[in-house]
């Protein structure tokens, strides 16, 4: 009977074998005579039975809270994890001697998290482990995306008991391309009716002929006037009537403008970290306070802000705020002595999600402001047609459109030697250079690759940077 069991136990290579039984039923320890026991893996909640070669006669747990047992034969006894933790299982033969001490470790059952994250996520290399009662994930997850999904599904099996020790692979840095676009336009006209009564010394009339210097500069003497310079769109004619001179002049103006502002910031920001960017000036601003006046500033200019965020692949999370802004010297404020002029800005906040290379037109305005206003000469301004020439009408119309467009892209860092500035095609001339031959500029030798064929171009060509 010995050596059939010692057989056994050198057939089984002294080993501590544990077999996983269909669903439905516990795992099984088998302890045999002459091995060593290994630790004893119980999932919390979940039962594992040990069988031992010999009969046994007493049974005990360290800690009952973590583990429970019943025995249900002399041979075999049934293990049940209570709580996240580690105790000693001990058996004692009938003789009183010991047969071996066995470390009991339950922890949470994470077989159906894992079953249940190959589901969701077959392609991520996620490795989930325990630890005391909580669980713990590491690997490298391909978007911030599928690592939330990891963490949120863990959650549901540990709840406030998840260590994350995963991190996001593959591109993570956020190139955003930003253009401002800004076409304003005015038109304004204008068509004044002026009268003069002219005796001696006095002059008696309104608009241009309202006193006597205007009323030279018009007619300088003459009968008829086609004024310029200061008076410039005037003409008028004057007859005498007796000693006295009756004058009419007709005002006629008209202005137009047209400007165009354009910016085009390029930032590169780290997923999920704020960028910022400012291309303008800052603006003193008088600020009184215990000490006495001190100087604040106030940026002006085109002004950018945002936070990138890779979802998942290539879609792009982006936080942004864009603002254009400029000195108003139409309107001031004095105070303390000081005239401090007015900002004109328009700003725009959003979150939007787009993918990689895609445009978005965040915000756009237009602005269409119309003002027309007419003075007249009491009841003459009323007569028709004749009217015309008691009237003074003006007319002015300002249009304004602003447009910003984003496009993100994912970028990676390249090589020092791919770059190339506008610098890098400017040489200060020799002085050979300069005074024979009239070189503003002198020529630098070419460089090698793609920036090399940017730098041959001269200096009237384009301009900024080039990335091979």
């Amino acid at each position: 009977m010995k050596i059939d069991r010692f057989l056994k136990a050198v057939l089984l290579g002294f080993t501590l074998t544990v077999g996983t039984a269909p669903m439905g039923s516990a795992e099984t320890l088998r302890i045999l005579n002459g091995a060593v026991s290994s630790a004893l893996n119980v999932a919390m909640n979940r039962a594992v039975v040990v069988e031992a070669d010999q009969p046994f006669a007493e049974v005990s747990i360290a800690n009952p809270g973590i583990a429970d047992i019943s025995t249900l034969s002399d041979r075999t006894l049934y293990v049940l994890g209570k709580a996240p933790g580690r105790t000693t299982l001990t058996l004692l033969g009938p003789d009183g001697g010991l047969i071996t001490n066995v470390d009991v470790h339950v922890a949470p059952d994470v077989a159906e998290f894992k079953e249940r994250l190959r589901q969701i996520l077959p392609n991520e290399q996620i490795e989930v482990r325990t630890a005391n009662d909580g669980i713990v994930l590491s690997g490298v997850v391909s978007s911030i995306a599928r690592l939330d999904r990891a963490l949120d599904l863990a959650q549901r099996y540990a709840p406030d008991r998840v260590s994350n020790l995963m991190s996001v692979g593959g591109t993570q840095q956020v190139m955003l391309k930003v253009r401002f676009a800004e076409m304003s336009r005015s038109v304004s006209k204008s068509l004044d009716a002026s009268f003069g009564l002219s005796g001696g010394d006095f002059v008696l009339g309104s608009g241009a002929l309202a006193n006597s210097a205007n009323y030279n500069s018009v007619f300088g003497g003459g009968s008829v006037a086609i004024a310029s310079g200061e008076a410039a769109g005037i003409i008028g004619t004057k007859f005498g009537i007796g000693g006295l001179e009756l004058a009419v002049a007709l005002e006629a103006l008209e202005n137009k403008g047209v400007v165009r502002t354009l910016a085009e910031p390029n930032l590169v920001a780290l997923s999920g970290q704020e960028a910022k960017f400012l291309a303008g000036g800052e603006y003193p601003i008088p600020v009184s306070d215990d000490d006495g006046i001190t100087i604040e500033y106030k940026p002006f200019g085109v002004e950018l802000n945002f936070t990138p965020r890779v979802v998942d692949g290539d879609v792009i999370n982006l936080s942004l705020t864009a603002a254009v802004s400029g000195i108003d010297s139409s309107e001031s404020v004095t105070a303390n002595g000081f005239s401090v002029n007015a900002f004109s800005r328009r700003e725009t906040s959003t979150t939007v999600e787009m993918r990689d290379g895609e445009s978005f037109a965040v915000a756009g305005l237009l602005q269409d402001d119309f003002l027309d206003s007419t003075s007249q000469i009491p009841w003459l301004g009323d007569i028709p047609v004749l009217g015309a020439l008691f009237r003074s009408a003006n007319y002015q119309r300002d249009q304004s459109e602003l447009v910003i467009i984003v496009t993100p892209h994912l970028v990676t860092p390249t090589r020092g030697e791919a770059l190339s500035l506008a610098t890098d095609r400017i040489r200060p001339p020799t002085e050979a250079e300069f005074f024979l031959f009239g070189k503003t500029a002198g020529s630098n030798r070419p460089r090698a690759g793609a920036a090399g064929e940017v730098a041959k171009q001269d200096f009237s060509g384009s301009y900024g940077y080039v990335m091979e």
